[in-house]
């Protein structure tokens, strides 16, 4: 976590300490009951990709692939016969 005081700008802006700006964040800011304004991480995927979200089968898929590839269980595809 961290931790930081920041004070708005003339603009009323304020500055994100580095340790929270990420490649490809944006930020859905909100207020909870308390008052308090929230920051919440937000990625976006393109559109091409979403199906895949969508598909919770294909998705499955992808993540099993994924962990065989993690432990080594690859296998050579010969393209020219496909």
């Amino acid at each position: 976590m961290v931790a930081a005081s920041v004070k708005p700008d003339a603009k009323k802006r304020v500055v994100l300490p580095k340790a929270l700006v990420g490649e490809g964040i944006t930020y859905h800011i909100y207020t909870n009951k308390f008052g308090q304004i929230v920051l919440d991480p937000q990625v976006t995927i393109p559109a091409s990709e979403l199906w895949l979200f969508n598909n919770p089968a294909a998705l499955a898929s992808v993540k099993r692939g994924l962990a065989d590839a993690a432990q080594g269980r690859l296998s050579k595809v010969d393209l020219e016969a496909l």
